[in-house]
């Protein structure tokens, strides 16, 4: 059986922790993110907080479809994972079985049940709230999501048995077939984009464009400068493709938080198509005297933003 008996959280290596104390673990775990946070913003002049951002990137690129809290959480104890689930469901429906002496990997999973419908608690908590909602009994309401509870999963490397021959999340294409389905995902965010030849680009030294119409619209045009190199290219276009959906109307003095969500954004996408963004640069300073909560906000946008065109290029493929 897994291990879960140490109190924590506990330092599994100099830059990972477990959290195996039941009475204090959803604690620990809200407290943990925000030690991150908070060490990110403060390290900006360290070379360790764009490492421990990167890991975070790369964790995310591989969980995409999980919550930017929940990649923090898998980085915090075992940023190497890449596929994780309970206990019971790697016996039950992949035959594999954890192996003894590995600790849990905790995160948050959604608590769904009848909830009234004016407050949105559970039966329980609004019999012990404000709440005076009795038009209809308890057991007519309709099921939806009440909170967040931690739940223990593990990563495939800590489990042996069968094989997952579907194991493969990332190398879903190269860059040549990448670009393609890029220029054909922006007809479906209102995106207008072009390939400009090298002769012809009027931005210097810039890779890509994004502007926005003045009307109500909102429309955003992209353009990108034409090279040989296709993965960088496809990098671009997310990165522009990220302005375009998140940033329209912003005003400039935030250009440097932009141009970090943009480029963060870019390296997730990138790295789950198995495109390589190790040159990625992250302006971490640019958060520099954020709370950890306006971080936190900026971490959902990046891993939301990510998370769509993600399943867009997939919806071509």
């Amino acid at each position: 059986m897994p291990d879960t008996t140490t109190d924590g959280p506990v330092a599994t290596s100099e830059e990972e922790v477990s959290f195996n104390d039941p009475d204090d673990r959803d604690d620990e775990m809200h407290s943990m993110i925000e030690q991150w946070v908070r060490k990110l913003v403060d390290g900006v002049t360290d070379a360790r907080a764009s490492e421990a951002f990167d890991a975070w990137l790369d964790v995310q690129s591989r969980f995409h479809d999980y919550s930017h809290r929940n990649t923090l959480l898998i980085t915090l104890q075992c940023p190497e994972a890449t596929r994780v689930a309970g206990y019971r469901t790697w016996q039950e429906e992949f035959d594999r079985q954890v192996q003894e002496g590995e600790s849990a990997i905790w995160i948050w999973a959604p608590i769904i049940t009848t909830r009234c419908p004016e407050c949105e608690n559970s039966s329980s908590y609004h019999d012990s709230s404000d709440c005076e909602y009795d038009e209809t009994d308890p057991e007519e309401w309709d099921k939806g999501l009440v909170g967040f509870r931690p739940v223990p999963v593990f990563d495939i490397s800590q489990t042996e048995g069968e094989p997952l021959p579907n194991l493969e999340t990332g190398a879903t294409g190269d860059a040549a077939e990448l670009v393609p389905t890029l220029l054909e995902t922006a007809l479906k965010f209102s995106i207008d984009v072009e390939v400009v030849e090298p002769a012809a680009w009027t931005y210097g030294d810039a890779k890509g464009n994004c502007t926005y119409s003045g009307d109500q619209s909102g429309q955003a045009a992209v353009e990108v400068r034409n090279r040989m190199n296709r993965a960088d290219l496809a990098v671009t276009l997310i990165h522009e493709y990220a302005h375009a959906k998140l940033h329209g109307g912003v005003d400039d003095p935030e250009r440097a938080k932009r141009e970090l969500e943009a480029e963060a954004v870019a390296a997730i996408v990138g790295r789950y198509f198995d495109l390589d963004t190790s040159g990625s640069e992250y302006y971490l300073a640019a958060w520099h005297g954020e709370n950890p909560e306006e971080i936190l906000d900026r971490l959902d946008r990046i891993s939301r933003t990510a998370e769509i065109f993600i399943l867009a290029v997939e919806e071509y493929e």
